[in-house]
């Protein structure tokens, strides 16, 4: 049986501690880091700049790969949850017909995970998606699904909550993003982190609130052209 690509028992997490507001820097650059390369993804709802991690090559050098051959143009954001994150690289999205499933597509291959200290589910972070643990369990990402984090504020005592629960210690660092920016907290370590929106959080909150069906598939089509700008 075909899965989806994505979360399974982490996004029970999710549901269960939603409802807090969103981080308020929208429409502020960010500064970009000198000898990474960005990524322009235009949309109908605007345009996004993302970096990619040198740190995390494998998924730099595979991310770069597929958009300049064109691989994601005309692919949809097919996955959105507003205060968690927009989806999209699923090549079954292209044209495809309104309310047809999406979510199990690729290019026949998966990444080995690349899990870098201090690269975390922050807003704005952009991570690989993956199928869940039982039929992956080194978590190796997705040859082409990714997702763009949105999130939420996230209090000091949930953060305590999930080190206890999943035996880990968040950062100061983290604990200062999660709960003045936003992001999901509980996705670290879990999912591969490897780049970040340097330009365009905005537009991501926008994709973020359209409305969607049952599989959380927008009503209206989000299609994305990728650009190499750097």
């Amino acid at each position: 049986m075909k899965k989806n690509v994505f979360f399974t028992a982490l996004l029970l997490g999710f549901f269960c501690s939603c409802g807090l507001s969103t981080a308020n820097n929208q429409g502020e650059e960010i500064h970009e880091t000198e000898n990474r390369q960005r990524v322009l993804l235009s949309t109908s709802h605007g345009d996004i700049t993302i970096e990619l991690y040198n740190e995390t090559p494998l998924h730099r050098d595979n991310f770069l790969k597929l958009a300049e051959e064109g691989f994601y143009d005309g692919t949809l954001f097919h996955r959105v949850i507003k205060d968690f994150m927009i989806q999209g690289g699923d090549p079954h999205s292209r044209d495809a017909e309104p309310g047809e499933r999406l979510g199990v597509g690729g290019p026949g291959y998966t990444i080995p995970a690349e899990f870098v200290q201090g690269k975390f589910h922050h807003k704005g972070a952009v991570a690989a998606a993956r199928q869940g643990d039982q039929a992956n369990p080194r978590k190796e990402s997705s040859g082409s699904q990714f997702y763009i984090v949105q999130g939420r504020i996230v209090p000091s005592q949930e953060l305590d909550m999930i080190e206890q629960r999943a035996g880990k210690a968040f950062s100061n660092e983290q604990r200062l993003a999660y709960t003045t920016e936003g992001g999901v907290p509980h996705l670290d370590d879990e999912y591969t982190v490897f780049g970040r929106v340097i330009k365009g959080m905005e537009v991501i909150d926008r994709i973020a609130s359209l409305q969607t069906d049952g599989a959380n598939r927008p009503l209206e089509d989000v299609s994305v052209t990728m650009t190499i700008v750097q």
